[in-house]
This record gives C-alpha cells, structure tokens and sequence, in this order.
C-alpha cells in the first residue's frame, strides 16, 4: 500500500527479506481488499513465510506460491452472531451483500483453498470476545490456525491468547 507500483514492493521486500533471512509477512495494509492481487504477485516472487490475504484471495497466494510452506492467511470478519463469520472480503465481494457462513465451513472451504488459518479482523478488541471464543474452538477442532487481529493491546492481549490457548489451537 505504501509503494508506487508492484516492481518497487518487490525491490524494497527483496532487500528486507535477504537481511531478515526471510521472516518477510506480505500484507495487505488495513486488511485492504484491494491490495489482494498485489500481495499474491509480490508473494510469488519474495516466496515469504507469512501471507495475508482476503478470503477470496487465498487461493491465488497459495497457486503463485508454489509451495506449502509460507503460512497463508485469509481474513473473515465477526458477524455479531457466535458460530457465524463474514467470507465477502474480497475486493469485489466485499461491495455486495455480506456473506455470512458458518464457522466450520468457511474453515473447510479455506483448507480447500490452500489456506493455513484464519485471520480474524477486525476483532476491536474484545467486542466480539464470545465470536472469538467459538472461532479459536473451531479451528482447534479442525487443526486451523488462528490469527486474531484488530484492536489488541496490552490490556486485552492475555486474554485474547487465553481463550485461542484454552480452546486448543495449535498455532496462533
């Protein structure tokens, strides 16, 4: 998002990734739908550890990719509703109607898509702390990571890792 075009990420990521020994995270930068396609081009050729992608995106990230390695990441959104997560975050379906699945299937439909968890965003905190139980205990259940984002600080960050950490996931 910070970068005039694809060729100059690319250069800048490059360099980053060769000091850091490749501990590179591409991301979208807000959660930004419209940064999907350039997070997937710049992936394909950083060959990062850590990807983040919006639901739809998933799938292209992990082909471009190559590999199953990288940790790839696809952003749901809490809903108000336990048990249930936004999947329209992509740069189109996200001007539409919302897309609103159960926990579960939008975990097997990313496992279908190559993806490794599930990014939760925007959390605010612990607004959505019951949704946010439920997703920990699904991707637990389903050996899906779990990356809980938004509004996390050091007042609520214990207890965000206390509840995915009790709920059993693996990687958080």
């Amino acid at each position: 998002k910070n970068y005039p075009d694809l060729a100059s990420a690319i250069e800048d990521m490059t360099k980053y990734a060769n000091d850091i020994e490749n501990a590179v995270s591409v991301g979208l930068g807000a959660g930004d739908p419209n940064q999907s396609e350039m997070v997937s081009q710049i992936s394909k050729v950083i060959q990062p550890q850590h990807v983040n992608q919006v639901f739809t995106g998933a799938p292209v990230s992990r082909a471009l990719l190559g590999q199953n390695e990288t940790v790839v990441n696809a952003l749901v959104s809490p809903t108000g509703k336990v048990g249930w997560v936004k999947i329209s975050t992509g740069p189109l379906s996200s001007t539409f109607p919302e897309a609103i699945v159960p926990v579960e299937t939008a975990i097997a439909m990313l496992k279908d898509m190559g993806a490794s968890s599930i990014k939760f965003f925007n959390m605010r905190g612990l607004t959505y702390k019951d949704e946010f139980a439920y997703v920990a205990k699904a991707c637990a259940e389903n050996h899906f990571y779990l990356e809980p984002t938004g509004g996390i600080d050091l007042e609520n960050f214990e207890e965000i890792m206390r509840i995915a950490l009790d709920a059993g996931v693996e990687k958080i």
